[in-house]
């Protein structure tokens, strides 16, 4: 993203449930070809797996349980240029929503990554459950093939294969939706597993220009991990081509 880029997306704020967050931010990224896969979960499914300082974040009565495949580029510290070798990899998120001191925020379960050095860094700045794995996102004709096998030693299993694609116009979420509930979020929380302390992450970005998708699943063993069977249902499906992101180092919040 280019510095006028840069300085468009920050003062775009209109959109955010709440103001950004003091000081500077210390990364940015690029997300690509990112699919939303979500269904419908009971809460009492999740709360044993989410700190009791985080309530768990319910639309029309159910929690919601999401897949998230897409591939990161571009991503770099602030003052610091992007390396090819380390800036550019897939990634793969087994996530949740959730709420504190009125923040609406993201908790991942996992985070599947392509690369080991990336892995290591965010394991050790932002308490995430990053885990290695062997990885492959190519994009042709207007299909993202997707693949994703965990390799982390001590790791439970977690393979994913599927081929998506985009389908329709491109779309902003409204306040009120459940695209908007599933999307719209800024911020992610994490824990000291040690320590027990909870830390939020904030982030910032563009609306989420979403598209309906559709996907064929070749291989899904992400849930078992967590003890999560999830329903007999298709998921809610979503496609995200392309979104500038920038994040901001963790805060402990008061819990």
């Amino acid at each position: 993203m280019a510095s006028s880029e840069l300085k468009k997306t920050l003062n775009r704020t209109e959109h955010r449930p709440y103001p950004l967050p003091k000081g500077a931010w210390v990364l940015r990224m690029r997300w690509l070809d990112l699919l939303f896969m979500h269904w419908p979960v009971p809460e009492t499914s999740l709360r044993s797996l989410v700190p009791p300082a985080l309530k768990l974040d319910t639309f029309d009565g159910s929690a919601w349980l999401g897949i998230t495949p897409f591939r990161m580029e571009r991503t770099h510290p602030r003052f610091l240029p992007a390396v090819p070798w380390l800036s550019s990899f897939p990634e793969l998120n087994v996530r949740t929503y959730v709420t504190a001191e009125g923040k609406p925020g993201i908790w991942f379960f996992s985070l599947d990554a392509g690369n080991p050095i990336a892995v290591r860094l965010a394991r050790a700045t932002f308490s995430l459950p990053y885990f290695d794995a062997e990885m492959s996102s190519r994009a042709s004709g207007g299909e993202v093939r997707y693949r994703s096998v965990r390799t982390h030693k001590g790791a439970p299993p977690a393979r994913f294969a599927a081929s998506y694609c985009s389908m329709g116009e491109p779309f902003r979420p409204h306040p009120g939706t459940l695209e908007y509930f599933l999307t719209e979020r800024y911020c992610l929380y994490s824990a000291d597993v040690r320590s027990r302390r909870v830390w939020r992450g904030d982030i910032h970005h563009l609306p989420w220009p979403l598209q309906e998708a559709e996907t064929e699943l070749e291989e899904f063993q992400m849930t078992a991990q967590i003890g999560v069977t999830l329903p007999d249902a298709k998921p809610l499906l979503h496609y995200a081509r392309c979104l500038d992101v920038m994040a901001w180092p963790p805060r402990r919040i008061n819990a």
